[in-house]
């Protein structure tokens, strides 16, 4: 799959259903042996996240993806607080 076919698609945590962000605005972390995606970082964003202490980054490992759908990228991780 190309990167432009992945950037436009949601994450979805199916452990609590809560919408992470787009696969566009993540960070990927690559390894540098085989150039391949070993992780997303996800920065949360939003009006309130800051001032509320919301915010803070969620590392997505690539095992967690557990599906690519033609909108989503549905994902499993439990959040720590």
């Amino acid at each position: 799959m190309r990167w432009s076919q992945l950037a436009g698609k949601d994450i979805i945590n199916l452990h609590d259903g809560e919408r992470l962000g787009r696969v566009a605005d993540a960070a990927l972390v690559l390894d540098p042996a085989t150039g391949r995606i070993t992780s997303l970082v996800l920065t949360r964003r939003g009006r309130l996240a800051g001032w509320l202490g919301l915010g803070g980054a969620v590392t997505v490992p690539w095992e967690a993806i557990k599906r690519i759908g033609p909108e989503v990228v549905l994902i499993e991780i439990e959040q720590r607080p």
